[in-house]
């Protein structure tokens, strides 16, 4: 928050992000790791969106954008 200076409703959707972001990755850990019974695709909506996606007989790819460019720092 000190580097984006976001307030308000900014911060508050940046914060439904995150915690979006960090569900899938939860959902993706737990289906990389075979032995988990549980796949914790309701803490989020994006996860619920995502579910048949990630979880049936489809084949999932996921694209990065990385730089190394210093401004994106």
């Amino acid at each position: 928050v000190s580097k984006t200076g976001a307030e308000g409703t900014v911060l508050d959707e940046a914060k439904n992000i995150n915690k979006s972001l960090s569900a899938l990755g939860n959902v993706i850990s737990a289906l990389a790791d075979g032995n988990k019974s549980h796949i914790p695709y309701r803490d989020s909506k994006l996860t619920r969106i995502l579910q048949e996606s990630l979880g049936g007989n489809a084949r999932t790819t996921i694209v990065i954008c990385c730089s190394p460019a210093s401004f994106n720092e």
